[in-house]
């Protein structure tokens, strides 16, 4: 085995980047993203070979026991998870790489959501889901891509499939280093990288150097309720980024895009998005230090209003003496007044006014009419949310040498709007204990004597 890895690693070192994992630019995070090169130093990705294809596999899970304050706190137990078989061969110039991610989150975040406080998005049971995270599809992706090597640092690239990752936003929250050991989703998921999992995506790139261009076209609807299957609908929405690595260690991307209808219970909605990120990568003896500063917009366009939701995120997560994890992250976004109590005069519902039906749904909160059928409330913006999280995690001596282990903690603190005080309480927070389980990996050994040579 080990004159394997030798000659996997002796092939990748006459190369100047390896298929699959990187290209002049940096390291293949999700989709076309781009993380700092020496982000794969410290992957846990396993990498072999049959016969001529390079296989590669990456996977990470979360059990989760969350614990929630506030009037409307919730606690449960789950696990979010997601693992990622990949293939690739190259011949001369041409390289081919399929990629495939799964997970199992449809079957194991109950209820079609998870608690997180302050968040909404995409649908549960037909309504609104307010105060929680939807679970990812089974099938995250089903791509393929081929890239032709035009010199030693050029490229172009054409990626897709029936489910992949847009060219608009950071990496997916799930994939970025600088948010590894954190079991939970971002505030700002909508107006960042929810593109992360879109149907039918086409992706056109070239890589120069330490600059690469790229535009996608995709259906700009998102998933659906069944997690399950694999949705369908014609690419009708847009987007382009551009990525810069000055450095092995520093990776920044612009990206813009047009998002056409992609809210089930708002078919007349499209958006406008617009991100801006600038990542972070240092390699130390004991441990390395990943971070990212996101910014995300979303300019919401219907009947010629414009809704403007702006969010920011700064993460940074480190290892250190070999077995230690610690992170941060703090997030600034704008909240819309779906997240209010609605009451009966607001909807003018003469039956709700005597009868006070204010139905909540765990997470979802809707007023029923005199027909019982839920009435929609306008995403109006109405102030921001600041979302403070701080975690640490001890891996464990299990004494498998093909797993790592380790048991973390974390804790997050909100600040927000009076409006909304009045709603979750002046100190509402979410406290989250798990068991996180990921591959030891091979490969970043291998990485760390190609990039030196």
């Amino acid at each position: 085995m080990h004159l394997v890895y030798a000659a996997i690693t002796l092939m990748f070192l006459q190369q100047p980047s390896m298929p699959g994992v990187e290209n002049s630019v940096g390291y293949l995070a999700s989709g076309t993203s781009i993380e700092p090169k020496t982000t794969s130093e410290s992957s846990s990705m396993i990498h072999g070979s049959f016969g001529n294809w390079t296989l590669m596999f990456h996977a990470n899970a979360f059990v989760v026991d969350v614990q929630q304050s506030g009037a409307r706190g919730r606690d449960k137990f789950f696990s979010t998870n997601w693992l990622m078989p990949m293939m690739t061969r190259q011949s001369g110039r041409h390289s081919v790489t399929l990629r495939t991610m799964l997970s199992l989150e449809p079957a194991t975040v109950t209820k079609r959501r998870y608690p997180l406080l302050f968040q909404s998005g995409e649908t549960a049971f037909g309504l609104s889901i307010i105060d929680g995270q939807h679970p990812h599809d089974f099938l995250m992706e089903l791509t393929g891509r081929y890239d032709f090597r035009l010199g030693e640092r050029s490229q172009s690239f054409v990626y897709g499939g029936p489910v992949g990752e847009a060219a608009l936003g950071p990496s997916g929250f799930p994939h970025r280093a600088s948010a590894s050991e954190n079991p939970l989703a971002p505030l700002g998921h909508h107006q960042q990288d929810s593109t992360h999992i879109a149907t039918n995506v086409i992706t056109l790139g070239l890589a120069e150097g330490p600059i690469q261009v790229e535009a996608s076209t995709f259906h700009g609807r998102e998933p659906n309720e069944n997690r399950w299957n694999i949705d369908t609908g014609k690419p009708d929405s847009f987007a382009t980024r551009l990525t810069i690595a000055p450095h092995k260690n520093l990776s920044a991307q612009v990206s813009t895009g047009r998002i056409n209808n992609p809210e089930v219970t708002d078919p007349k909605l499209d958006t406008i998005r617009t991100t801006a990120s600038v990542h972070h990568n240092l390699q130390f003896s004991s441990g390395h230090l990943s971070s990212s500063f996101i910014w995300g917009r979303n300019k919401d366009l219907k009947n010629r209003a414009r809704r403007i939701f702006n969010s920011y995120n700064l993460e940074v997560t480190s290892k250190f003496l070999r077995r230690n994890w610690i992170w941060t992250r703090i997030e600034n976004v704008d909240r819309d007044r779906t997240l209010l109590p609605v009451t009966a005069q607001s909807t003018g519902c003469r039956l709700c006014g005597v009868l006070g039906a204010f139905v909540e749904n765990r997470f979802s909160h809707v007023v029923l009419g005199p027909d019982g059928t839920p009435i929609t409330i306008e995403e109006e913006p109405i102030g921001r949310t600041q979302a403070y999280t701080l975690g640490y995690e001890r891996e464990l001596p299990i004494g498998f040498s093909w797993v790592n282990a380790g048991l973390g903690i974390q804790a997050t603190t909100y600040r927000t709007t009076a409006q909304l005080s009045a709603v979750y309480g002046n100190r509402p927070t979410t406290v989250a204990l798990f068991l996180r389980l990921r591959p030891a990996g091979n490969m970043a050994e291998h990485m760390r004597q190609m990039h030196q040579h």
